[in-house]
């Protein structure tokens, strides 16, 4: 099908629902998902929005700036995933109990609010990676609309500029737990140690992005073309880091 195409497949599986309550994120495959389904469905759309140590505070505020800005009704809730034994020993399945604990806090406000499906937005390129997630997501009745229509992620990118979506060259977002390598415990400490560099990196003109956790090592990685800003930054940018708690940088 052309993009014309799967963005009517998109607006139709949508419009089959009564009713939606969208998982917010404010990445570009969520932004897509709410604009679509508020076009549709109007007020019988809700953004939620899971507020969590896992989220950056810099995404959380973006997130729900952009909510407002679409007009779409928001519902923020308390993420718990970190409380989670079998989250924080950060098994290879982490994502299971990270998506779990999202669906299951979502039930009780898409009931509250009437809403009478739940829509998170995984993609067709999603199907190529180990996501454990998308089991959590078939256990829980969640609904894919943009895996459904058939949509990737440069399809998503290039849908999202048609609409006038800020978000379609966004950098691809990740959960801050992606940053430990499997088997390292995750803390809130941690997790606000790693955001605390990633947003003072940010604030250094660096845009894509990922402070991996080692201990008491940080490894930076950014992308190539950022390279001799590095170089010229280092400094800076070790002082950063051993500010915030790591030996090495």
């Amino acid at each position: 099908m052309t993009l014309s195409q799967k963005h009517e497949k998109l607006r139709e599986l949508i419009a089959a629902h009564e009713s939606v309550l969208v998982c917010f994120s404010g990445g570009v495959d969520s932004t897509l998902l709410l604009r679509v389904a508020h076009d549709v469905l109007g007020d019988r759309c809700t953004a939620l929005i899971a507020m969590s140590p896992t989220m950056a505070h810099s995404e959380q505020r973006a997130a729900l700036d952009l909510a407002r800005d679409m007009g779409v009704r928001c519902e923020t809730i308390e993420s718990h995933e970190i409380a989670r034994p079998e989250f924080q020993s950060n098994p290879k399945d982490r994502c299971y109990y990270c998506k779990s604990e999202l669906l299951t806090i979502a039930a009780p406000v898409a009931q509250r609010l009437g809403c009478k499906a739940i829509l998170v937005g995984t993609n067709v390129d999603d199907l190529g990676d180990y996501r454990p997630g998308l089991q959590a997501a078939k256990d829980h009745g969640a609904q894919h609309p943009l895996l459904d229509a058939g949509l990737n992620k440069q399809e998503i990118r290039e849908l999202s500029k048609e609409l006038g979506l800020s978000t379609w060259d966004k950098p691809q977002l990740a959960c801050l737990s992606s940053r430990f390598p499997y088997g390292t415990t995750i803390t809130p400490e941690r997790l606000q140690q790693v955001d605390a560099f990633e947003e003072g990196l940010r604030s250094l003109g660096f845009r894509q992005l990922r402070v991996r956790f080692h201990d008491e090592i940080a490894r930076v990685e950014i992308e190539p073309d950022a390279m001799p800003r590095a170089l010229e930054l280092r400094e800076t940018m070790v002082k950063l880091g051993r500010k915030l708690g790591f030996t090495f940088v």
